[in-house]
């Protein structure tokens, strides 16, 4: 796979999952009921993308899929207590634990470049946590914040199953999380049609086919690469929200969010010209 046609892909990626924001505000069950059904379902999806190839069960596919289950119990939770742009963008910090162990645990050293672009983003971060939050507001940051330790963490085992099945992380983990979350399903109203068709979507397309992409591209690119190509997310995310849910951010915020968003552009911006210059030596 090209290098090119793996970023486009990533972008593809990055799109689809900028939607599960707002869809998840919009249905009406539990938190944990919307995150096991949506999991339950891409469960299904990518066993029978993965069917009847063999899998094996290692340290890392077992890693990967406590990764993923932090990840989306934890973005489901901060979702329904704070902005759904707020926990996109805090949940980007995810490219700082990247670079800080993925030379240690992948052997793909980071730049000054990276460091700077980082600190930069963290600069953003921050600045969700300086205003006066409510209590439901600064547990949803800071769960966002464990979402995006588990989406680091994931992408680190991913990668370094590049020449195995790394798929097999999400379809184990996405096992975990249905199980996790079976209390929550007694107390939802199943057959409310909005919620099912929303749930369907979530679980078929917003995780199962976006992860199925996502598995194939990481065999191709770093990982810093997998987690900040996908910086389409966190711009088309809070847009969405705004116009299904009239939901805005404050001003300090979106100040932050554009900080963010710089920090990951810059270093895309600057790295690519270097790759092309050292592709063309």
């Amino acid at each position: 796979m090209s290098r090119n046609t793996s970023i486009l892909l990533l972008l593809a990626t990055g799109v689809i999952w900028s939607t599960g924001g707002f869809v998840i505000k919009l249905i009406t069950w539990s938190p944990l009921a919307i995150a096991g059904l949506r999991s339950g379902l891409t469960f299904i999806v990518i066993l029978l993308y993965r069917w009847p190839r063999g899998m094996r069960i290692g340290l890392l596919t077992f890693a990967g899929s406590i990764f993923y289950a932090l990840m989306v119990i934890c973005f489901v939770l901060a979702n329904k207590m704070t902005t759904a742009g707020n926990v996109i963008l805090i949940q980007f910090a995810a490219p700082l634990y990247v670079a800080i162990f993925g030379f240690s645990f992948l052997g793909e050293k980071s730049s000054k470049l990276d460091y700077f672009s980082i600190a930069i983003i963290i600069g953003g971060l921050v600045l969700f946590f300086i205003e006066d939050l409510s209590f439901n507001q600064f547990w949803g940051n800071i769960l966002a914040l464990i979402s995006g330790i588990g989406f680091a963490g994931l992408t680190m085992c991913m990668r370094k199953q590049k020449d195995d099945n790394p798929i097999d992380s999400i379809l184990i983990g996405n096992l975990f999380t249905f199980i996790l979350c079976t209390p929550s399903y007694l107390d939802t109203q199943f057959y409310n049609l909005n919620n099912l068709v929303m749930i369907t979507y979530l679980g078929v397309i917003q995780l199962g086919i976006s992860y199925i992409i996502y598995s194939l591209v990481i065999q191709h690119v770093k990982a810093l690469d997998a987690i900040i190509f996908t910086v389409i997310e966190p711009i088309i995310n809070p847009v969405l929200a705004y116009l299904f849910l009239n939901e805005s951010m404050s001003g300090l915020s979106i100040f932050g969010g554009a900080l963010v968003v710089s920090g990951v552009f810059t270093r895309e911006l600057i790295s690519s010209k270097f790759y092309k210059k050292n592709k063309t030596r």
